[in-house]
């Protein structure tokens, strides 16, 4: 089975320093269609003005994973860590039994333009952690990067679920193909177009998938950058 989310259908608040468009319901935006899939929560997509962001605020059990497609985000963080996040970088945070941290723009010209995912915990109650990883998508095309897995496997960010999440950058008519490990998937679509197990796509489309064999991604005519989740 298969169910297209259209990125004009999401829901969307412009506050003038931040314009975000929400997959699922998100603070004011509350669709009961859309609450989630399996145990995907968010995904936000969210362009923030130059030199602005979010100010300190806490999470608690639950598995955050921020993905940049344009700019450089600023990371700081109650349990002591800090970084620069660019495209291509990956930060995960369990948020586990609480912590407080801020995301702000760090340039003072430049927007910057970023996913963040929300994925509920497998066990609750652990301890906060922070790690930041880069991946070479844009440099390494037309395959699938495991960006984070319940093992750390392939390098990836280990976290506190029990999926996966992959990214891949696919150049203009090529195509990738990957066999699906667990029942359930979700692809949204970064940036580009596709075909995507033949329900044709435009950028920040997502598609359920429920008892495919597989995902199978046709770029379209200027290309595609996709994340892929293998859900619990």
């Amino acid at each position: 089975m298969i169910i297209l989310r259209k990125s004009t259908d999401r829901g969307h608040a412009n506050h003038g320093w931040l314009d975000s468009h929400f997959t699922f319901s998100f603070a004011d935006y509350h669709d009961p269609a859309f609450m989630g899939f399996r145990n995907l929560r968010v995904i936000n997509e969210d362009v923030v003005s130059p030199g602005r962001g979010f100010g300190t605020h806490g999470h608690k059990d639950m598995e955050i994973v921020t993905w940049v497609l344009s700019g450089a985000l600023r990371h700081q963080d109650t349990i002591g860590e800090g970084g620069l996040l660019r495209p291509g970088d990956a930060q995960h945070m369990s948020a586990g039994t609480g912590l407080r941290h801020s995301e702000f723009n760090a340039s003072d010209t430049d927007t910057v333009h970023f996913l963040q995912i929300w994925l509920l915990p497998k066990t609750s109650g652990i301890t906060p952690n922070y790690d930041q990883r880069h991946f070479p998508v844009a440099e390494e095309r037309n395959l699938l990067h495991q960006l984070a897995s319940p093992d750390g496997r392939d390098n990836s960010l280990a976290w506190n679920a029990d999926s996966r999440l992959y990214a891949t950058r696919i150049d203009p008519a090529d195509k990738v193909e990957h066999a699906l490990a667990s029942k359930h998937a979700w692809v949204q679509l970064a940036r580009g177009s596709a075909t995507v197990n033949g329900q044709p796509m435009a950028q920040g489309d997502g598609l359920a998938l429920t008892d495919e064999i597989e995902v199978a991604i046709q770029a379209g005519p200027d290309g595609v950058e996709a994340l892929v989740f293998e859900l619990s």
